[in-house]
């Protein structure tokens, strides 16, 4: 079944050089709606996780329901601060920020820097002593969880880059105690991305638990608790299940993490906001029958949408043109790739040139991940 706002937009598409991104603000609004007055219930503060999809436009929307920012590099907090994003409510965290990213985030006194390493402390550190700053950090714990996700999306094992080990957490807090131009304000947690249950959040919380036991016996108190993002979405049904379950995800951390009194707790969802609105569209260039397959060979590869290849991730498939019966075909696009793949044996109403394939679920990690392999041109957003 393909969605009423592809249905109701059928005739744009049409005249729309393809590939594009089609964008559906009026879900990401609704979305929006809901992961606010559900996080409202207990009090917690949203960052929008701009890895996910940086679009401008999208930012600007994001933006303007209130919640703040997640961000990996200077460069997308400098596309926060364009959009709009109050500075105090942009936190900045990844594994290698260059000292010119550090010099933006203390320039424009962001929230919060989310810290991986001592190495990464004693930078920081130097960099406010030039400036005269106290820079607000939370060390970000590896709390040694499997998500039960793909690998290349698991952050919170020991064996991942990310993140300050259990075993070290003692020498980094002593090594803090030497520094004097950081304050410690929190601690961060991220153990993945597209976790479809629900079981890994509620051991993180009774990680957590253990661990702040640990850090209070040191005198130290924790103001600010922010346990990441990672919900996935479900991306064989975008149409059922357009807008993740938000209830049960935030229910299950007041269930099984209560916050002390004056602790603020914070959460950094990306994915889960903007996958379901935005959809790849595509025209087909050729049918090309193998001895053994049919191939739909699509105007869109990988350079448009990198996750099939990337990740082997899954895509719902729709042919927007036709309606008459079904066959099987791989799909697939144009990059002198062999992973240049989108689905193999997809059931499709039978292709012809020229017909509009949808990929659907191509909000989170499709335009921010592009690429010009093959001097392709970067495909333009769309926004109906």
């Amino acid at each position: 079944m393909t969605s009423f706002f592809l249905n109701s937009t059928i005739e744009k598409l049409k005249i729309t050089p393809t590939p594009f991104y089609l964008y559906d603000t009026e879900l990401l609004k609704r979305t929006l709606q809901t992961v606010i007055a559900e996080a409202d219930r207990y009090g917690y503060h949203i960052h929008y996780a701009v890895k996910a999809n940086a679009n401008p436009e999208i930012l600007k929307i994001i933006c303007a329901a209130g919640v703040g920012a997640d961000c990996v590099s200077g460069g997308e907090i400098e596309a926060a601060k364009k959009a709009g994003f109050p500075v105090d409510k942009i936190v900045f965290a990844g594994v290698g920020k260059a000292d010119w990213e550090i010099n933006l985030g203390l320039d424009s006194n962001i929230f919060c820097f989310n810290i991986e390493s001592i190495p990464e402390l004693e930078v920081i550190n130097e960099l406010a002593a030039t400036k005269s700053k106290i820079a607000r950090i939370a060390l970000r714990i590896n709390p040694e969880i499997d998500a039960h996700t793909h690998s290349h999306i698991t952050t919170g094992t020991r064996e991942n880059k990310f993140g300050i080990n259990l075993d070290q957490l003692d020498c980094v807090l002593d090594k803090l105690q030497t520094l004097n131009s950081l304050r410690l304000i929190g601690v961060h947690f991220h153990i993945g991305s597209q976790i479809t249950e629900i079981e890994p959040f509620k051991m993180l919380c009774e990680r957590f638990a253990e661990i702040q036991s640990n850090i209070e016996k040191r005198g130290i108190t924790l103001e600010n608790i922010n346990f990441g993002g990672g919900l996935g979405i479900d991306y064989e049904n975008p149409d059922t299940n357009p807008i993740p379950d938000f209830k049960i995800y935030f229910e299950t951390f007041n269930r099984y993490f209560k916050a002390k009194a004056g602790q603020q707790v914070h959460f950094e969802p990306g994915r889960s906001i903007v996958g379901q609105c935005g959809t790849l569209i595509s025209k087909v260039l050729y049918i090309k029958e193998g001895s053994f397959k049919k191939f739909v060979v699509l105007d869109a590869g990988f350079t448009e949408l990198i996750r099939p290849a990337l990740y082997d991730a899954y895509h719902k498939i729709e042919n927007l043109t036709s309606s008459e019966t079904e066959d099987i075909y791989d799909v697939v696009g144009p990059i002198c790739e062999s992973s240049d793949c989108f689905g193999q044996d997809v059931k499709l109403s039978r292709v012809r040139r020229g017909d509009l394939i949808a990929l659907r679920s191509a909000g989170a990690y499709g335009e921010i991940m592009a690429s010009q392999y093959n001097c392709r041109k970067l495909p333009k957003s769309v926004f109906p």
